[in-house]
């Protein structure tokens, strides 16, 4: 059974820095795509990261571009996502997931899998 599973959000003031991973199981990940989203209430789900399978190329949203970076190890199958300088408008629920996809196609549905979502909250 193929498993995406992120850790550590949480609750953070403005300006901080949070770093949140996504561990993947159940089928090897190392040539997919694999992408960070975030969903706050109300709105739709909106793409923020995605980096290639070798990790030599990645792609950012123009409202994190410099302040988030976004890194995999293929050896422990788990995406990571650093995101400095936080504002309040980053508060969302964010999702990592995979896809079997070149990067660049930032739309939720090219991705075929997809994690339960954690919590980042940025208090101003």
């Amino acid at each position: 059974q193929v498993q995406l599973v992120e850790s550590g959000g949480g609750l953070v003031e403005a300006g901080d820095s949070l770093s949140v991973s996504c561990a993947a199981s159940g089928r090897i990940f190392s040539r997919d795509t694999m992408g960070w989203f975030r969903q706050a209430p109300g709105a739709e789900r909106e793409f923020v990261a995605a980096i290639s399978w070798s990790g030599g190329s990645s792609d950012y949203a123009d409202s994190v571009k410099g302040r988030f970076t976004i890194s995999r190890d293929n050896a422990v199958n788990t995406v990571y996502l650093q995101m400095n300088s936080l504002k309040p408008e980053d508060t969302a629920v964010y999702f990592c997931a995979a896809g079997s996809i070149p990067l660049g196609l930032r739309s939720p549905r090219h991705y075929n899998y997809w994690g339960q979502g954690t919590q980042v909250t940025v208090s101003s």
